[in-house]
């Protein structure tokens, strides 16, 4: 056997060989009649054999090869069996104040207002520019994906005026643009997409804070599919407003949006003509929760297993290290373009700008998106993305995230294709 199939990280279990024996028998008789079929699948998912066994897909079955969610650790899920405390019981906030702490680190910041939001990712998004833009501010976003455009509307509909600094699909934003851009409109805000979820794109971000601090703009970043899976610095790259989510590099299920916000930032916001026009997103209501000096005050009822799930995704993060965590992202992704070469698929960005928690590739001529993906998961229990907006049908693209960035995710992959793509 292959020698790279021996490689499984974080404790999963090295029964692979002969999950992929059984694979390969599964493969035979699902040619032969449907009844077969229904029996081999049943089978491939009871106690006896499951994908648990070759990377930790949990209970449902199915690895998650997507833009997201990814599988969890049986300690995340542990963590969110755990008995419940109460929102303001004095051992949740010890949980809540760990949590505000490990994530401090992943951000690589010294940020104090640095914590989960009680919602998904997107809902980070909302946050931030609900906060800190007003009507009549200007915003210079940068748009090559769907992601960028979800921060250009919503600025819109907040009232900003809104200037986009505009790339094709599958390429980063040129730097030179967004900086001259910056310099010449004096905006209130800067963003960027750190990893375009819909394009696969990691951003670079040399020299856009030195930009933003000689102009006043405060820097928005949105790291959803970075954040652990590949080098972020917002202290060092001079990011103010920075969001991500729980289900994607932190391997966590989907709940939380973590966000940082910078003194700076928040001198703006104390700087505001007008309250901010949301209760649930009011960053001061919050911070009376979530810092509490003095003492708590209600907001909102925080979702207390969600915080225990994302304590134990950090600590599993920090444990690892995150170099070696980014290290391991890149090898997955690396080894995932390689072997995909060879069934017809080829990437869709360009090498210095690829994104290694989530690959974008071509599809080999003649084959139908929609059809060789519900093979793959309603026969294999393999789920990958397919392509948004002008790449829908074209692309697939396939997340190799938290525990399942590794070799074995690939040849799980690849070993089912051959029957797919026959």
């Amino acid at each position: 056997m292959d020698r790279r199939l021996e490689v499984v990280p974080c404790g999963y279990s090295k029964q692979i060989e002969s999950g992929l024996k059984i694979l390969r028998i599964k493969r035979f008789f699902l040619c032969q009649c449907n009844w077969i079929r229904t029996i081999l699948v049943a089978f491939c998912r009871n106690k006896f054999f499951s994908l648990n066994q070759v990377v930790n897909t949990s209970v449902s079955g199915t690895l998650l090869l997507g833009p997201g969610p990814c599988n969890v650790s049986e300690n995340v899920l542990e963590a969110l069996s755990r008995p419940l405390f109460g929102h303001l019981d004095p051992r949740f906030l010890e949980v809540m104040e760990s949590v505000k702490s490990q994530l401090r680190t992943v951000f690589d910041t010294e940020n104090s207002v640095t914590f989960p939001i009680s919602a998904t990712g997107s809902a980070g998004m909302e946050f931030l520019l609900a906060n800190f833009l007003e009507p009549g501010d200007t915003i210079v976003v940068g748009v090559n994906g769907v992601f960028g455009g979800r921060v250009a509307s919503l600025s819109e509909k907040l009232g900003a005026r809104v200037v986009k600094v505009e790339q094709e699909w599958g390429r980063a934003i040129d730097l030179n643009e967004f900086r001259d851009t910056i310099r010449r409109e004096y905006p209130k805000v800067a963003a960027l997409v750190s990893g375009e979820t819909s394009t696969g794109v990691y951003q670079p971000m040399n020299g856009v804070g030195d930009v933003c601090r000689e102009t006043g703009t405060l820097l928005f970043m949105d790291c959803v599919t970075s954040l652990a899976g590949m080098p972020v610095h917002v202290d060092k790259c001079g990011a103010d407003i920075v969001f991500s989510g729980t289900q994607k590099c932190l391997g966590v299920p989907p709940g939380l949006a973590p966000v940082t916000v910078s003194p700076r930032a928040l001198e703006v916001y104390r700087n505001r003509s007008k309250p901010t026009p949301s209760f649930y997103f009011d960053l001061d209501a919050i911070l009376s929760y979530i810092d509490g000096d003095g003492g708590r005050s209600y907001h909102h009822t925080a979702p207390i297993s969600m915080v225990f799930a994302l304590d134990a995704g950090l600590k599993e993060i920090l444990e690892e290290g995150l170099e070696s965590r980014w290290n391991r992202h890149a090898r997955a992704a690396e080894y995932l373009r390689s072997e995909m070469v060879a069934y017809g698929f080829e990437p869709v960005v360009p090498e210095g700008e690829r994104l290694n928690p989530l690959t974008t590739l071509y599809l080999p001529d003649g084959v139908n998106d929609a059809e060789a993906r519900s093979k793959l998961l309603m026969e294999h229990g393999i789920e990958v993305g397919a392509g948004l907006g002008p790449l829908a049908g074209k692309i697939w693209r396939i997340g190799l995230m938290a525990g399942n960035a590794c070799e074995t995710s690939v040849d799980w992959l690849t070993e089912a294709l051959k029957s797919v793509l026959s």
